[in-house]
């Protein structure tokens, strides 16, 4: 329970109407109840933003209103980001909730623990495991041999980080994810077989990361697959050995990067994308979704599309282009024909 004054201070906006008005719960716009709090950001939501019953509102500064609204206003530069500030401070309050070991749990006596550390039960932690201080851990965890997780990270239920793997702090994995598995490393043989290359390297997760459900990421046949800070990847992706994602960079379910790719700092990488391994993929690179990239990206900030990808906007004229074809088809019969009837109306030699 928060008065909008409280919220306001929190997130440093402006307030207009009730400063002592109350609000218990979130809730979307268009289904939001009095003594909820909701946000307005994208102007296809402006009707709501006159008929919505919350209590209090999160609204851009620079929005104008075209006639007068009951609910009080928390004016910001960005509503969107200012909510979910809000968003991770009523996570933190129930997480920061969680602390102590439940049973039945295994934790080995070389494994080291912090301050204010929950393990869920069923979690399964390995020796000379290091684990930072206010680290949650849930149900059916498995932590390999001589992984750290540092200060402020939260493992999901069911996570499993193989040995040797470094975890960074404020880290959020989701759960299902697997950190650590074999890379994809087969030798092929004279007589057709292949033979399994070992893969001894590790992974390392850097600071504020957050990986989602069910992601995949492989450990280097030597050395580190890295996670940098400040990336966020989404569910069910597959990050192979040796693979370098750069810092602040975003990647939408189900992309696939192959071995040893190196993606710069502050990538997109849309839904269903492909990436060839090998390759280097500059700062501010944009892949669209189910894009196929089989050769670097050299160029800062560019943006490429489709299967094999290629520059998004000779994409775009490429794709007008196709969409003239029949009408262009149709004028090329037209002028063939006028050149018949030309060619018929010449005097025979």
């Amino acid at each position: 329970m928060f008065t909008a004054q409280q919220i306001a201070i929190l997130i440093n906006a402006k307030i207009e109407g009730d400063a002592n008005i109350v609000v218990t719960s979130f809730g979307k716009i268009e289904e939001a109840k009095q003594g909820q709090l909701t946000f307005f950001a994208n102007p296809k939501y402006e009707d709501y933003l006159y008929t919505t019953q919350a209590s209090l509102i999160l609204i851009n500064e620079n929005v104008v209103l075209k006639q007068p609204i009951q609910a009080t206003l928390l004016r910001v530069p960005d509503a969107y980001s200012a909510f979910a500030i809000l968003l991770n401070k009523y996570q933190e309050m129930q997480t920061q909730q969680l602390e102590g070991i439940e049973q039945p749990s295994f934790i080995a006596s070389s494994a080291t623990l912090g301050k204010q550390v929950f393990v869920a039960a069923f979690t399964y932690i390995s020796d000379n495991v290091t684990i930072g201080n206010n680290v949650k851990i849930f149900a059916g965890a498995f932590i390999g041999k001589d992984v750290t997780i540092n200060d402020n990270t939260i493992i999901h239920a069911g996570v499993k980080i193989y040995n040797g793997c470094k975890v960074g702090k404020n880290v959020t994995i989701h759960a299902g994810t697997v950190i650590g598995g074999d890379g994809f490393g087969f030798a092929p043989q004279a007589d057709g077989s292949y033979s399994k290359v070992p893969q001894i390297g590790n992974v390392v997760i850097e600071d504020f990361v957050e990986i989602g459900a069910n992601t995949t990421i492989d450990r280097a046949t030597i050395g580190s697959t890295i996670i940098k800070s400040g990336a966020k990847l989404d569910n069910l992706i597959q990050i192979a050995h040796n693979v370098e994602i750069g810092n602040n960079t975003v990647i939408a379910a189900q992309a696939g990067i192959s071995g040893s790719t190196k993606i710069g700092k502050n990538a997109m990488i849309g839904g269903q994308a492909g990436i060839v391994g090998h390759l280097t993929l500059a700062d501010g690179s944009k892949v669209n979704a189910q894009s196929g990239v089989s050769k670097s990206i050299v160029q800062s900030n560019q943006a490429v599309t489709g299967s094999p990808a290629y520059d998004y906007a000779s994409s775009l004229r490429s794709q007008a282009l196709t969409r003239k074809l029949p009408e262009m088809e149709k004028r090329l019969k037209e002028l063939e024909k006028q050149l018949q009837q030309l060619l018929a109306l010449e005097p025979k030699q």
